[in-house]
C-alpha cells in the first residue's frame, strides 16, 4: 500500500500529511481551498482538483474534515468517495464524527466492493505533528490490521474496537472525558481568582499534585494568560460533545457534566469564540 489520497488538510490533516510522506507513502490532497495545502505540495504532495481525482488509483483514502454534514458531502452522491474510488480501496474516516454515519458509510462502501474504517483521533496538533496520535478505530478486523502501515505514521496508541461506530463512541467517551478534565482547570483558576490568590502561583503549585492532569499541562497558562489561539477548536469539541448529548438523548440517559460543558461552549459559540481553542471555556466563567 503506497498511494493515499487524504482529504481534509486542516490543523491535524496536514500535520498528519507530513508523516504519511515522511514515512515513504505517496499522497495525493484535496481540500477546499488550494491555499491551504500549498505548503504540503511544496513539500511532495501531490494536488488533486476534486475528490474523485483524488481517490482515483489510490490503495486507500483518508479523510479528516469538519463535520458530520462534511462527511456526508465527501462519502455520498456521484462526485464522492463511494462513487469514485477503486474497487478493495481502503477508505478511513479519521473525523469526529456520528456514530451511526460511520455505520452507513461502512454498509455503502460494502455495496461498492470497498472496506471501511471510522478512525477519529486524539492528541492535538502535538501529537499530531509528532506522529503520536491516539486512533480509535471501528470497522472488519482485516481492514484495520490493512491499515497499520499507515496509522503507526501518524499515532502511537492505536486500538481496534470492534464494529463500525465503535471508534466514534470511544472519541466520545474520550471528549467527554476532556471536557472534564478541562473544566476542573478552568474552575480551579476561577476560584483562585476569586479568592485573591496569584493565579500562576496557584497553578505552579497544584499541577504537580493530585489534580495534575493532560488538560492542566496543556491549557493552564494558556487560560491564565488569555491565549485563546488553537490547537482545538472550540468549535469543535462542542460539535462533538453534542453528538455524544444526542447519543445519549437517544437512549433516555444523560450526563450532566457533560451537558453542562456542552451548553456552555454553545453559548460561547454564539458568542463568536468558534475559531479560539477549546480552552477559551474559561471564558464562560469571566462573565
Amino acid at each position: 500500500m503506497q498511494n493515499i489520497g487524504f482529504i481534509g488538510t486542516g490543523i491535524m490533516g496536514a500535520a498528519m500529511v507530513r508523516n504519511l510522506m515522511q514515512a515513504g507513502f505517496s499522497v495525493t490532497v484535496n481540500t477546499r481551498t488550494k491555499e491551504k495545502a500549498d505548503a504540503l505540495l511544496a513539500e511532495g504532495a501531490y494536488w488533486a482538483n476534486s475528490i474523485a481525482a483524488c481517490v482515483k488509483d489510490k490503495d486507500a483514502v483518508i479523510t479528516i474534515v469538519g463535520y458530520p454534514q462534511d462527511v456526508e458531502q465527501v462519502y455520498f452522491g456521484k462526485a464522492g468517495i463511494l462513487e469514485n474510488a477503486d474497487k478493495n480501496s481502503l477508505l478511513i474516516d479519521m473525523t469526529t464524527s456520528r456514530p451511526q454515519l460511520a455505520e452507513r458509510i461502512y454498509t455503502a462502501a460494502g455495496e461498492y466492493g470497498l472496506f471501511a474504517l471510522d478512525a477519529p483521533v486524539t492528541g492535538g496538533e502535538p501529537k499530531a505533528v509528532a506522529g503520536a496520535l491516539t486512533i480509535m478505530a471501528g470497522g472488519d478486523k482485516a481492514a484495520f490490521d490493512r491499515a497499520m502501515p499507515l496509522f503507526s505514521a501518524m499515532g502511537e496508541n492505536i486500538r481496534y474496537l470492534g464494529k463500525a461506530g465503535n471508534g466514534q463512541h470511544c472519541k466520545m467517551a474520550n471528549q467527554i472525558g476532556i471536557a472534564g478534565a478541562l473544566s476542573g482547570v478552568c474552575e480551579a483558576l476561577a476560584y483562585a481568582n476569586a479568592v485573591g490568590l496569584n493565579a500562576q502561583q496557584t497553578f505552579d503549585t497544584i499541577k504537580t499534585g493530585s489534580a495534575q492532569s493532560t488538560q492542566m499541562e496543556l491549557m493552564g497558562s494558556k487560560i491564565i494568560t488569555h491565549d485563546d489561539s488553537p490547537s482545538f477548536y472550540l468549535k469543535h469539541i462542542r460539535k462533538d460533545l453534542q453528538i455524544a448529548m444526542d447519543e445519549l438523548e437517544a437512549r433516555q440517559s444523560e450526563l450532566p457534566m457533560a451537558k453542562f460543558v456542552c451548553n456552555a461552549y454553545a453559548e460561547l459559540e454564539q458568542q463568536g469564540f468558534g475559531d479560539c481553542g477549546s480552552q477559551s471555556l474559561y471564558r464562560f466563567y469571566e462573565r
